[in-house]
């Protein structure tokens, strides 16, 4: 059954399409990377970091650069990365600790030394004057204009699981993903905090299609535009402020439930960092990027809202189709991976076919 759903897919567009198509070029230890597991990728201007196993990594000017224990680093294995748009600090989340790189120094912050609720750091985001943490026990902030600590925990806010996993913040809303508790809302006007979980009471899963929060596993936020985006190991949810919806590989074009990272340009342009490739969706038609899963040659898939499926042509694709996150520089995007960090580089034309 599963192979004739398939082969239905596989036909011609009813109407014209248009996605980007990237050629993409990738990054591994035998040309400078520390490590070829790459979990955070920040982009700052012609500066690209990215943090891996075995250290953070910066490449510029055509070099990589390492910065380890030796340094600073709280920790080698570089979960997160938040970059200070204002300042160009970087906030790194490590298994040890949350380190800092300022103007060449890094310093670093731990739970005997600072207010961080745990040393296993998962997340970080900057939100003006404010560093928000995510942490294996709850949730830190940082007032960086007076130095002074918060945190939050199953104490002080509606959090039943403190396994916090990530974070995303903007002016009026900080969202965390909690292990096993759905996600945490924090209304920076009334300072109050909002829990969105399952909706039923029953089961940790949403029962009936948009209903709520498709799953209370959530792994990443992302919040712009007053557009909440939630990745889960079940799938991915949208909301709006007033409705929900879902989305799943068997009903979109997700190449897989199993979702580390999701990350909005705008509320509607997203992208996906799935165990089986590179997702994103222009709120209409999705395309995927990857090697393919069985001979792991370069492939390219496109889904319009009709459930048509079409492969493109392509010569390149990301370093593995493991991906945990991806950041922007321009046009251009930015993919760490199980196996490398990679560059898609647009090229500026469109893939149309009537």
């Amino acid at each position: 059954m599963r192979i004739a759903i398939i082969a239905c897919w596989l036909v011609p567009f009813a109407a014209a399409q248009q996605m980007p198509r990237y050629r993409w070029e990738n990054f591994s230890t035998a040309n400078g990377l520390p490590n070829d597991r790459v979990y955070s990728v920040a982009v700052d201007g012609d500066r690209i970091w990215a943090g891996t196993d075995n250290g953070l990594a910066l490449y510029e000017k055509g070099k990589w650069h390492t910065f380890t224990t030796a340094d600073g680093l709280a920790h080698r294995a570089v979960l997160s990365l938040s970059l200070d748009k204002r300042t160009h600090d970087l906030w790194i989340a490590t298994m040890g600790g949350l380190s800092r790189y300022s103007a060449g120094r890094i310093d670093t912050f731990t739970q005997l030394s600072s207010g961080l609720a745990n040393d296993v750091v998962y997340g970080v985001t900057v939100q003006g004057d404010y560093v928000w943490v995510a942490t294996a026990a709850g949730a830190s902030r940082l007032d960086t204009r007076t130095s002074q600590w918060s945190l939050f925990n199953e104490r002080n806010t509606p959090m039943y699981e403190i396994w916090t996993y990530a974070v995303s913040a903007a002016e009026d809303k900080v969202y965390y993903a909690v292990w096993g508790g759905g996600v945490l809302e924090y209304d920076v006007k009334t300072e109050r905090w909002k829990d969105y979980n399952d909706p039923d009471g029953e089961n940790e899963i949403v029962l009936f299609k948009d209903q709520g929060l498709i799953h209370e596993i959530t792994t990443s936020v992302s919040y712009v535009n007053k557009i909440l985006w939630v990745a889960t190991y079940f799938g991915a949810s949208r909301y709006d402020g007033r409705n929900w919806r879902n989305f799943l590989d068997k009903d979109s074009g997700l190449p897989s439930n199993f979702l580390n990272q999701v990350k909005t340009l705008d509320g509607t342009r997203t992208w996906f960092a799935t165990d089986k490739g590179l997702a994103y969706f222009d709120g209409v038609n999705w395309a995927v990027y990857r090697p393919t899963l069985d001979t792991h040659q370069p492939e390219m898939l496109v889904r319009d809202e009709k459930g048509n499926l079409r492969r493109v042509p392509v010569d390149t694709a990301p370093a593995h189709n493991y991906v945990f996150g991806v950041d922007f520089q321009g046009d251009d995007v930015w993919v760490a991976t199980a196996k490398g960090l990679s560059h898609g580089i647009l090229i500026h034309e469109e893939i149309t076919q009537k």
